[in-house]
């Protein structure tokens, strides 16, 4: 079982940092990037237990991000949702495909996403212990 650290990925500041506040309020240590591309750098520095990623996002979109990071060297297995405003069949399917474990249509509220996270066996920091 994951200990619960989260990277959430997105380029809107409002939406990660409502989020990141909920999510940290519930006892989650919370990581945040603007873009595929600077969740990799952070990802080659730091460790992290699920990450929250959304689709549409400069310099690297969410499905290039996944596929970077299911396919690298280090081949990441950690759970990844996505939470976009797509929500056609057809992105739900290619955000499986590039290896999302569960894919949320916005808006959605930071206790669905909450409870995702613990779906995934991810616990807040100190739980358990």
């Amino acid at each position: 079982m994951g200990r619960g650290k989260v990277l959430i990925v997105e380029d809107s500041a409002a939406t990660r940092d409502y989020y990141k506040e909920y999510l940290q309020r519930r006892g989650f240590a919370v990581d945040e990037a603007y873009n595929g591309l600077e969740a990799l750098e952070k990802f080659a520095v730091g460790r992290y237990d699920a990450a929250i990623v959304d689709i549409n996002m400069p310099k690297m979109d969410g499905y290039q991000f996944i596929r970077e990071l299911r396919g690298g060297e280090r081949s990441y297995t950690i759970p990844i949702a996505v939470v976009s405003s797509e929500s056609k069949p057809s992105d739900q399917q290619l955000a499986y495909q590039a290896g999302a474990n569960a894919y949320l249509v916005k808006p959605v509220k930071p206790d669905r996403l909450e409870a995702l996270i613990r779906l995934f066996g991810i616990e807040p920091e100190g739980a358990g212990v």
